[in-house]
């Protein structure tokens, strides 16, 4: 059980960001992970990745500072988790947010903040860690999470851990060629599956087809008739990949969240048909527990890990604390 707020006689607390392609989560949370306060700004990613961080920064230092006020005690740790594979100097794979591959995150928190422990490290794989300690993949091996927001992505929980890959990429599922007819991939700087299904590209065809400026969550609430067309034709593209990790894996069960969940019956209900239509064993799929904010909660984890490090650390999570090859 994780409450939101705590009373604690342990006056220590953590940081925790999640960066995402539309805003920024930052909250502080005590030593045993709860939330005790949190906030949120606009990412406003066409400014730039170092004004991004430069608000960022700016709004996690008034929360530290009024933690410190009512708390006494110091900010011990910070964990942050943004899109992409996040490196110490650099994050790859995230093109929501415009010049996040030349920032160097584990530098710019820990000068800023003024705090030795920082961890990075990618938001869904985080949010999955977050889903298996607390949520909806407790005790449940293997499991999948997936994430369906702005963009998408997928985490394998496997024995409790979660497999990040090679290189870290494990699950970036935005990458995945449609069909046969995909020519252009990574190699041409694209993401074919996530150009079609994912909500930036839901709410960008919206706009085309309704002759206005419309989010992904407005096409999802419309009851236009070409509305619901493009939602349905992009869960239904969503549903075959779903249906391909499931058959690779069988999970025992399968969480989604994100920021587009807030339509969960809808997509949930898409998850199903497909999954029951395809799969030899189809797994329970269900929404994940922190349907709007598992990628913060990972983050909370994540800096509690660093905490727990000695001596400081500013590295990335790639391959430690919840996350194996």
């Amino acid at each position: 059980m994780i409450p939101t707020s705590s009373t604690t006689a342990e006056p220590d607390f953590v940081l925790a960001i999640d960066f995402g392609g539309t805003k920024v989560a930052v909250a502080v949370a005590d030593l045993k992970g709860r939330i005790l306060e949190q906030t949120e700004l606009p990412t406003e990613a066409s400014a730039g990745a170092d004004a991004a961080v430069r608000r960022t920064l700016a709004v996690a230092g008034a929360l530290i500072a009024n933690q410190v006020e009512m708390r006494g005690g110091e900010c011990v740790a910070v964990g942050a988790v943004s899109p992409g594979i996040v490196l110490v100097d650099r994050v790859l794979l995230a093109p929501n947010l415009p010049g996040w591959e030349k920032l160097s995150l584990p530098d710019l928190l820990r000068n800023g903040l003024r705090v030795d422990h920082v961890m990075v490290g990618t938001d869904v794989k985080w949010a999955a860690v977050a889903e298996a300690k607390w949520g909806s993949l407790r005790n449940s091996d293997p499991a999948v999470f997936i994430s369906f927001g702005t963009g998408m992505g997928a985490a394998v929980v496997i024995g409790g851990r979660v497999r990040s890959g090679a290189h870290g990429a494990a699950g970036e599922i935005g990458y995945n060629l449609r069909g046969i007819q995909d020519e252009c991939g990574i190699a041409a700087g694209h993401a074919p599956l996530e150009e079609f299904a994912g909500g930036r590209a839901i709410g960008e065809r919206g706009s085309r087809v309704m002759g206005r400026n419309l989010s992904a969550a407005d096409v999802f609430a419309s009851t236009d008739v070409r509305a619901r067309s493009i939602v349905d034709e992009a869960l239904a593209e969503l549903s075959v990949h779903v249906a391909n990790i499931a058959i690779l894996v069988d999970p025992e069960r399968i969480a989604v969240g994100g920021g587009l969940m807030s339509s969960a019956d809808r997509v949930l209900g898409h998850l199903s048909r497909r999954l029951k239509m395809a799969v030899p064993f189809p797994p329970e799929v269900v929404p994940a527990r922190f349907i709007h904010d598992g990628a913060l909660r990972g983050a909370a984890v994540l800096a509690l890990e660093a905490a727990a490090a000695s001596p400081p650390s500013s590295l990335t999570a790639m391959e430690t604390f919840g996350l194996a090859k």
